[in-house]
């Protein structure tokens, strides 16, 4: 059984509410475990084999999306190495 261990240094949230900014954290944190829980996990990783950082990039959410989504949006692109 492989294990993945991620560490995430710094998240830095601009014009997120404190209790936004938590709910953005949730929705990363549960969105990562998702993503990286299963055999996906192996090919993602590969993306970043060379690499100590992964710039996610912009990030589109819909007006009115939750901190939560936004959140899981982000995980989704730190996990395609910041391809849209």
């Amino acid at each position: 059984m492989r294990r993945v261990v991620l560490h995430v240094d710094r998240l830095v949230l601009r014009g997120f509410a404190r209790d936004e900014a938590a709910a953005v954290t949730a929705g990363l944190r549960a969105e990562l475990q998702s993503l990286l829980g299963g055999e996906a996990a192996l090919a993602a990783l590969s993306l970043h084999q060379a690499s100590s950082f992964v710039k996610a990039g912009t990030v589109h959410v819909p007006h009115g999306g939750s901190a939560r989504a936004t959140g899981r949006a982000v995980a989704a692109r730190i996990v395609r190495g910041g391809r849209p």
